[in-house]
């Protein structure tokens, strides 16, 4: 499993978080994401290898944009993935 962290600039409100969350999880076939307004952060789980260019194609139609692009391997917890 990947863990990739973003930043992502457009995003102003609770909604902007949500909206980004489904479209990263059925664009990119996501396990998990968590975005949020207020760090401008976008953090998401999948087993597929991921590029920044793949993100960016899905956030292309949006306005969102992807500032800042970061890849690890997640680590398995007790209560999910970190």
């Amino acid at each position: 499993m990947n863990k990739y962290e973003l930043g992502i600039d457009g995003m102003r409100c609770g909604m902007c978080e949500i909206h980004v969350e489904e479209m990263v999880e059925k664009k990119i076939k996501a396990k998990k994401s968590k975005a949020s307004h207020l760090t401008n952060k976008l953090v998401v789980f999948s087993e597929e290898e991921l590029t920044k260019e793949d993100f960016e194609k899905a956030f292309v139609e949006s306005g969102y944009r992807v500032l800042s692009f970061k890849k690890e391997k997640a680590i398995k917890k007790l209560f999910g993935w970190r």
